[in-house]
């Protein structure tokens, strides 16, 4: 072969690797990201994802892909976000949480979509029923709304003298909102407890709170499971330890950011699940014919750091419940 002829052989392989190599990224499937959050409060559900495509054999940029979308707490963006994905023509949408899930389900009637939703998928009309979906729909659902009642018990069980508590909704998410409203305060009727309820959609109505809560004299706070409200859990472990306001949480991520108390499903083990699920699927399995999964796995978490900061003695019964101590 002439030196020549050897060179541009050469160039003419460099220049198209990288267009090989595209081709062969663009042909891997691709799964979609659909979430009301904001990339840094979803490492760990994301990150949870993986480990479940992981245990299937999917590995994000070996053998499928991954682009995300996040509405950052906007979620009148989501409608919009999802018709993007559509247009993308992903493989899989992630729907992570109930207003994400809503917006996919609006966006395509084709496309399989795995959500993971605090509530019953089937009375808010996601899903024909658990066992059996129907449609493109199916995924988990978490424990986590229906858990407002038992988080106001528990608060009550830390805090046997306060008479006045509260508990912190964001109202333009109507999938939760009014849920947990009437249950906490059924619950606090049985309770003998006076609540209030507080509106946050903002940073600011967050702060506007607080000072609603010194205002009210509440002894302790129940945060509810709206994205917006759990992905400011810095914002209101800083205000809560300002205040000396005793807090409980959903999350376990929460107690990390400095909260008190939480007390809910596995965040990670839930997402986890999806992960499966979409595996399942681009291995050739229909979403109506896979059983939405029930998170069962519940955490009492305790942050005795918090306590001891907030003058707190936590009663033994409650500390021996804990399935995990903070130190």
């Amino acid at each position: 072969m002439r030196r020549r002829d050897f060179i541009q052989g050469i160039a003419i392989a460099a220049a198209t690797w990288p267009l090989a190599a595209r081709a062969q990224q663009s042909a891997l499937p691709v799964i979609g990201w659909l979430s009301p959050r904001s990339p840094d409060s979803d490492l760990d559900r994301l990150s949870a994802v993986r480990q479940g495509l992981k245990e299937a054999g999917y590995i994000e940029g070996q053998n499928v892909a991954i682009e995300a979308d996040w509405a950052n707490s906007q979620y009148d963006r989501l409608p919009a976000l999802a018709a993007e994905l559509v247009g993308r023509q992903v493989a899989v949408i992630i729907a992570a949480g109930t207003p994400a899930t809503y917006a996919a389900k609006d966006a395509t009637t084709t496309i399989p979509i795995v959500f993971n939703v605090g509530g019953d998928p089937v009375a808010d009309g996601l899903v024909k029923s658990l066992n059996r979906p129907g449609g493109n729909l199916t995924g988990v659902a978490v424990l986590a709304i229906e858990l407002v009642a038992k988080r106001l018990q528990l608060l009550h069980e830390l805090l046997p003298t306060a008479t006045v508590v509260a508990l912190l909704v964001n109202p333009t998410n109507r999938f939760a909102a009014e849920r947990e409203t009437k249950a906490a305060q059924e619950a606090a009727l049985s309770l003998g407890l006076q609540l209030h309820i507080l509106h946050a959609s903002s940073t600011g109505d967050i702060d506007a709170a607080f000072g609603k809560l010194v205002e009210l004299r509440a002894g302790g706070l129940v945060v509810g499971t709206d994205p917006f409200v759990t992905t400011q859990e810095s914002q209101i472990a800083l205000l809560a330890a300002r205040h000396a306001v005793p807090t409980i949480y959903v999350w376990r991520e929460s107690l990390m950011a400095g909260g008190l108390m939480s007390y809910g499903p596995s965040l990670a083990d839930s997402y986890r699940q999806v992960g499966i699920y979409v595996s399942r699927i681009l291995k050739g399995e229909k979403p109506a014919d896979l059983p939405v999964q029930q998170a069962v796995k519940l955490e009492l978490i305790l942050n005795l750091k918090i306590a001891r900061a907030l003058g707190l003695s936590v009663p033994l019964p409650l500390l021996g419940r804990a399935d995990e101590v903070i130190e």
